[in-house]
């Protein structure tokens, strides 16, 4: 047997020459005749294979992958003119999960996952495929397309936070991550409205989204994002949770870049037009100066937000700048759009008033006009997380999602309230209250259903789930 092997082995070394001479030979003549799109290619492959190689031995590289692709996705989308690489969202996750199950045995605690936030992203999966059966009979297709952002996400994410995420030096990581990832999300936003557009963000506009982000000659800035709408609500809920951190005793000099990242992220949220952002911000900070503790706190904060609102609902003070104007109009009950979705609400409350389950998964919004167009409910646009939920699960579905997420919001609140440590206090009230921010501002439009809001906000659920551990945990703190 060894006299066989080594006999292999010795023509396998004798014809590695001639092969990789055939090899380089028909690569250039691929090359010369197609361009370079196939070393292009192959150049890709190989790296997919030594990237796959790297998580199968460092299972958090791949969770710390999808958190930094989940920003860029739609940068490739654009500039390819339309390729779904959306679905690299869910071949990161699952390499991920393949990678913890291969290397269980590496001290990998599993009773982490042992807790009511996973048990309730795997109930609503389970709703979710049960929606299959719903007698409304909408497009499987649009059901599998539909169901990834609604709940796959949720379900794989949770567990790899739980698993990967052990140490106090990983929530700092996390918080990096999405702070400096949305500061060069804003750059790009203000690239966009000052110096112009990239070939696939004019091919954006040009495939029908001027009609939403060019108005009145104004870009509403969208950077590396799917819409104008998700990048300000994100730059709100990012920009919260810096301005939040920027309080914490934390040294000078990190307070000074997070001010400063607080300050860019609010500006970036004002060029995105998106009026719905001002509500995540609201709701974000309401929360926060409760968590806070601090009646002095408490009073200062609750005045100076009201004072800014009254600020805009009833002076001119910045009429003179557009951004200004549009958001001053998210408070305005007579404005033409809120009143649309109103119209849209009410016809869908006498429609649904008969399908308690609704009318499936996927039958509304963009993959239901994509996969349900015989459907009637594909007809309406949601304009809402909220109300498609509604439309999708009904009012038992939707009653049953409301309930978690408030459920998830207030265990959140009080595992921050019980919290000793001053500085992972800080940062899990910042988690939170961002979290409850994009839960609002979801009413207004689909923000926790998309990149890079989802993948972030189940993140931190999983992170302040973990605060009580990580809260007895003798690692000490290196930015306090």
């Amino acid at each position: 047997m060894h006299e066989f092997i080594s006999t292999t082995a010795s023509r396998t070394r004798s014809l590695a020459l001639p092969l990789g001479i055939l090899a380089a030979i028909g690569i250039g003549w691929l090359t010369a005749t197609n361009g370079f799109q196939v070393p292009g290619l192959l150049m890709a492959l190989f790296l997919t294979v030594v990237y796959i190689a790297f998580v199968m031995t460092r299972p958090k590289l791949g969770l710390v992958s999808t958190i930094t692709y989940c920003f860029v996705l739609f940068i490739l989308v654009r500039e390819s003119k339309g390729i779904p690489f959306g679905l690299g969202i869910d071949a990161l996750l699952l390499i991920s999960c393949l990678s913890v199950l291969l290397t269980r045995t590496r001290g990998y605690i599993w009773n982490r996952v042992n807790n009511d936030l996973c048990l309730l992203a795997l109930v609503w999966f389970g709703i979710t495929v049960l929606e299959l059966a719903n007698p409304a009979g909408a497009s499987v297709m649009g059901w599998l397309q539909e169901m990834r952002s609604s709940a796959l996400y949720w379900l794989l994410i949770t567990p790899l936070v739980f698993i990967l995420f052990r140490q106090k030096s990983d929530l700092n990581l996390f918080l990096f991550l999405v702070v400096a990832l949305s500061v060069l999300a804003t750059l790009n936003g203000a690239k966009q409205v000052h110096l112009g557009l990239s070939p696939g963000e004019q091919w954006f506009l040009d495939q029908g989204a001027a009609k939403t982000h060019v108005l009145f000659g104004k870009l509403r800035a969208f950077s590396f994002y799917s819409d104008a709408g998700q990048f300000g609500a994100s730059q709100a809920h990012i920009g919260l949770v810096a301005l939040i951190l920027a309080f914490g005793p934390f040294k000078w000099w990190k307070k000074g870049l997070l001010l400063v990242a607080a300050g860019i992220l609010f500006y970036g949220m004002l060029v995105s037009g998106t009026r719905g952002a001002l509500f995540a911000l609201v709701v974000g900070v309401a929360v926060a100066l409760f968590l806070s503790k601090s009646i002095k706190t408490l009073i200062l904060g609750t005045a100076l937000v009201l004072t800014g609102l009254y600020g805009l609902k009833y002076t001119q003070i910045g009429n003179q700048h557009y951004e200004i104007r549009r958001l001053r109009s998210s408070l305005n009950p007579e404005d033409a759009s809120l009143n649309v979705r109103f119209q849209n609400q009410k016809i869908l409350r006498e429609y649904l008033s008969s399908r308690p389950f609704g009318g499936g998964v996927g039958v509304i919004g963009h993959f239901g006009r994509l996969h349900n167009a015989d459907k009637y409910l594909s007809t309406i646009p949601p304009d809402s997380y909220w109300v498609k939920v509604w439309a999708m699960y009904g009012i038992i579905g939707f009653m049953i999602w409301i309930g978690m997420v408030m459920y998830i919001l207030g265990k959140c609140c009080g595992i921050v309230w019980g919290i000793q440590n001053k500085s992972l206090k800080t940062k899990l009230i910042a988690l939170t209250a961002g979290s409850a921010g994009i839960i609002i501002c979801s009413y207004g439009n689909e923000v926790i259903n998309n990149m890079p809001s989802s993948i972030i906000v189940y993140a931190s659920w999983a992170l302040v789930f973990m605060g009580p551990r990580l809260d007895n945990e003798t690692q000490p703190d290196s930015d306090e």
